[in-house]
């Protein structure tokens, strides 16, 4: 940039030069575009300037796309509308877990929320999911101790038997794999509570793997201890924090081996065990759970949609889970999936977005404990040939937007990647290849549709998953908002430009 100074002695030089030489600059002009006609034949320069027009509205366009995506997020940051509905189904519905009457009011709740906003389309789909119940307060102590006894936080694992009425007592073995239950055998193991005490890796930086590490003790844990005749299991509770919040979560019984109850301990309550069985290798612990399953129950996925205006019969999803887990308000896993999928057509209708496809939100049924809507869905879409472009599932939590992890083509991949610079600074900063989630997991393998997985920051993830903290109070206002947007805003892209070129004429 020149200094007022510079430029005054170049504007001085200029009025001086410019009677003796503007001849001599126009002749040269005139000469260089004479040169310049005989160079390039008329059909290079008609391509020249087409490129030129071509630039200009690829510029208009990239304007128009930075234009649209502000105003996705200043819509959701501004009203906080999905805030508050998440507080609406946390507070005034509360827990829902598939068969429950609480699930029930949710579908009716999800269904009523779609039809206010005035959606082209909605409607429920029939499914039928697992009715476990928890029963009573669960009852876990260590007893034959100095003191006389010690009582424990626990919560039964979702879908455990209940003990006998009168509870069982027996001696504990401590494990930390279900490798090690093998090693020890039969005469280790018989009669015995098998306590898997294996932690969650607090050395991970991404706290999905220290999750999938441990959490085979909760899923496979009592099949594996009952075929070496154990009476009972009791897990350290695979979560990432170190309070005494017992976390649940589903298992897996086998089919051939004997069901044996089982409950997840908090974090210091583990801890407790541990210290008593190291001074006291005698102690034996009490377990009393009252857990139930009932004949499988009609339950829904509930669909909302907005009818696209070039390719309606192609299908963009975009969903959460609408069940929770009995023990909490499901603010996070999945109230945060539920709400985000409903604000993708809200924030389109409040902003007029006509999408060219059509944009379908999927609220699924039974994904704690059966995964029974995501099943339902893939069945039916098989069944009548619906053709869905892709499906984006939102199941990790209303925390800051970080990435999407994408189940695609690596062209596909890259086009997305493009994007990425029209995403606000500190919201999407990557998209892994592969990913997606569990309820549109049956929709790709039965369909071949490419998914997508929405990943938010996942520090605070296992604080509260599975947990009594998963409460609506434990969500910020602005991080689910921003993610909400951000899952706006690559539908919209998608939407626009389709996955490859031929599909975005």
């Amino acid at each position: 940039m020149l200094s007022p100074h510079q430029g005054n002695m170049l504007g001085i030089a200029r009025k001086a030069i410019l009677p003796f030489s503007l001849s001599l600059i126009l002749a040269a002009a005139l000469a260089f575009s004479l040169a310049i006609s005989a160079t390039f034949p008329l059909e290079v320069r008609a391509q020249t300037q087409t490129e030129d027009e071509q630039t200009q509205t690829q510029t208009q366009t990239q304007t128009e796309d930075e234009q649209t995506v502000t105003a996705i997020f200043n819509e959701r940051l501004t009203t906080g509308e999905m805030y508050y509905l998440l507080e609406d189904l946390c507070k005034n519905i509360g827990p829902r877990l598939s068969g429950s009457e609480g699930a029930e009011r949710a579908v009716a709740w999800a269904k009523e929320v779609m039809e206010g906003y005035g959606f082209d389309r909605v409607y429920l789909q029939e499914v039928m999911v697992p009715h476990w119940e928890r029963g009573d307060p669960e009852q876990v102590r260590i007893v034959d101790v100095e003191g006389g006894m010690i009582e424990l936080r626990a919560l039964a694992i979702g879908g455990s038997v209940p003990t006998a009425q009168t509870g069982i007592t027996a001696p504990v073995v401590v494990v930390h794999s279900l490798e090690e239950v093998e090693e020890l055998g039969r005469d280790a193991i018989e009669g015995k509570i098998v306590f898997y005490n294996r932690a969650f890796d607090q050395t991970v930086i991404g706290t999905g793997a220290g999750y999938g590490g441990a959490v085979g003790q909760r899923a496979a844990g009592p099949s594996q201890a009952a075929k070496f005749g154990a009476v009972g299991v009791v897990i350290r509770s695979v979560a990432s924090n170190f309070d005494d919040a017992p976390h649940t979560g589903g298992l897996r019984y086998l089919a051939a081996v004997e069901r044996i109850p089982a409950a997840a301990l908090g974090f210091q309550s583990a801890d407790r065990l541990v210290r008593v069985l190291e001074e006291q290798p005698d102690a034996r612990l009490f377990m009393h759970l009252s857990s139930k399953w009932h004949p499988d129950a009609l339950s829904h996925n509930v669909i909302g949609e907005i009818r696209g205006s070039e390719r309606p019969n192609e299908i963009i999803l975009v969903g959460g889970h609408l069940d929770s887990w009995d023990v909490s308000e499901g603010a996070h896993d999945d109230g945060a999936g539920s709400v985000h999928a409903i604000g993708v057509l809200r924030t389109f209708m409040k902003l007029g977005i006509r999408p060219r496809h059509t944009i379908r939100a999927v609220l699924f049924m039974n994904e704690e404990n059966g995964l029974r809507g995501g099943i339902k869905y893939a069945e039916v879409a098989k069944e009548t040939g619906e053709k869905h472009l892709i499906a984006l599932e939102s199941d990790a939590g209303g925390f800051s937007p970080r990435g999407f992890g994408a189940s695609v083509d690596d062209d596909v991949l890259e086009r997305f990647r493009s994007w990425l610079p029209l995403f606000p600074q500190n919201t999407i900063s990557y998209i892994n290849k592969g990913g997606g989630g569990a309820d549109i997991g049956p929709l790709r393998r039965e369909t071949g549709t490419p998914t997508i997985g929405f990943i938010p920051d996942s520090q605070r993830a296992f604080d509260y998953h599975h947990a009594p903290t998963d409460v609506f109070e434990a969500v910020n206002r602005r991080e689910l908002e921003l993610g909400g947007a951000s899952i706006a805003t690559l539908i919209y892209l998608i939407d626009k430009y389709g996955l490859k070129d031929e599909m975005a004429q």
